[in-house]
């Protein structure tokens, strides 16, 4: 009577897994829309964004020219990038490095 010990083969590789790459959604400062509209518009475009967090992103792009919305996955800023767009305010979106 034998018997056989039957062992799996183990693998030496591993798989690593990179995180994707993650891009900043960029708000600019404009002269035509009103903050009130610009806060608004923001809360509508970025889902869970509260009130306090749209004015201070308006009021930096006010005072900077420029305030960061969001960070995320490139899929996404395009879709919020896009949207303020098409709302009238001027996005941009830049690779958050």
């Amino acid at each position: 009577m034998s018997t056989e010990v039957l062992t799996k083969p183990t693998s030496s590789t591993s798989t690593v897994r990179k995180p994707a790459p993650r891009y900043r959604v960029l708000l600019h400062n404009d002269d035509v829309n009103s903050m009130e509209y610009v806060t608004q518009t923001l809360m509508k475009t970025v889902a869970g964004m509260t009130q306090a967090q749209a004015v201070n992103i308006m009021m930096e792009a006010h005072n900077n020219g420029m305030a960061l919305v969001i960070t995320c996955a490139l899929e996404h800023a395009e879709f919020y990038c896009e949207t303020l767009k098409n709302h009238g305010l001027t996005s941009t979106i830049e690779p958050d490095d």
